[in-house]
C-alpha cells in the first residue's frame, strides 16, 4: 500500500519506567487496600499488575508510596490478563459543600 503523505507523529504524554515498583490500590470506598505492582505511570495514568480481577470502568485508589497517605482516584480503561491500564480521575466534590 503506498501512502503519499507525510506520516502524522502521535505525542504521547512522557511515561517514567517504574519495573513493577511496589503500590498500593484501594476498593470499595477504602474498605478493602491490596499490594500490585506499577510497571509505568505518566501524568494521565498508570499500568499496573495485580491478582485482583477488576472489570474496565471499576474504580478505585493508587497509592504510590507506602509512607504517604495519598491517593490517586482511577478508573480502569483497559485489561489484558493480570494488567491494567488506568486513568487518572479527578476527585469529586463531596456533597453539600458550599464555596465561599
Amino acid at each position: 500500500m503506498a501512502s503519499n503523505g507525510a506520516r502524522v507523529k502521535v505525542s504521547r504524554e512522557p511515561r517514567r519506567q517504574l519495573n513493577n515498583r511496589a503500590a498500593w490500590i484501594t476498593v470499595d470506598d477504602g474498605v478493602t487496600e491490596s499490594e500490585c505492582a506499577v510497571v509505568d505511570v505518566s501524568p494521565g495514568g498508570a499500568k499496573i499488575t495485580t491478582e485482583l480481577v477488576f472489570d474496565v470502568k471499576d474504580r478505585l485508589a493508587l497509592r504510590l508510596l507506602a509512607d504517604h497517605s495519598k491517593r490517586h482516584p482511577c478508573e480502569v480503561v483497559w485489561r489484558r490478563g493480570k494488567t491494567y491500564g488506568l486513568k487518572f480521575i479527578a476527585a469529586e466534590p463531596a456533597d453539600g459543600q458550599a464555596s465561599g
